[in-house]
């Protein structure tokens, strides 16, 4: 009976440490709770790189042998211009697709697409790596009530390919209180 008793608790064990539990979405809150977004569940959060981030997840890659996303939620200031120019400026032979204004929840909300070799630097000290055919998703939410937010999605462009639904899922999420 014994011996029944353990192979059950093994049996278990095994069942239940290959199980996949469905995630729950990450609901962000902006601006002191005056806007809030739903993250997707297959983005990983992660602890973000620098202070200024509010929030950062990892996204899957498209395949086994890709690299993940990485996506910031960070307030921020400055025109939308400069911002997407600093952007821009962030790549090597950057092509970037026309700026794309939506309304969202009552918001104006700016959708950025560039591609090229992107300059990872993560800091104003830190030096640059230069990855190989990246894409960069950006939306920039302003919002009279709750300032500007910019989610920023970078990675290799068969993953960006990959969550690009998911990530607009995400911005259509915003609501405002």
């Amino acid at each position: 009976m014994r011996q029944h008793q353990i192979l059950a608790a093994v049996a278990a064990v095994l069942v239940l440490g290959t199980a996949t539990f469905a995630a729950e979405p990450t609901k962000l809150d902006l601006s002191d709770g005056k806007m809030t977004l739903v993250a997707p569940e297959s983005w990983k959060k992660v602890e973000p790189a620098v202070r200024i981030i509010d929030y950062e997840f990892s996204a899957p890659p498209a395949d086994d042998s890709g690299q993940p996303g990485r996506i910031t939620v960070m307030g921020a200031g400055g025109s939308i211009e400069a911002n997407v120019d600093r952007w821009v400026g962030q790549f090597n032979g950057a092509v970037k697709q026309p700026m794309k204004e939506e309304k969202i929840a009552g918001q104006t909300v700016y959708i950025v697409d560039i591609s090229g070799d992107f300059r990872d630097q993560r800091g104003p000290f830190a030096q640059a790596t230069v990855k190989k055919d990246y894409r960069m998703l950006g939306a920039i939410i302003k919002s009279e009530k709750a300032g500007q937010y910019f989610i920023k999605f970078t990675g290799p462009k068969a993953t960006v390919e990959h969550n690009e639904k998911a990530f607009k899922s995400m911005v259509d999420s915003l609501e405002v209180k």
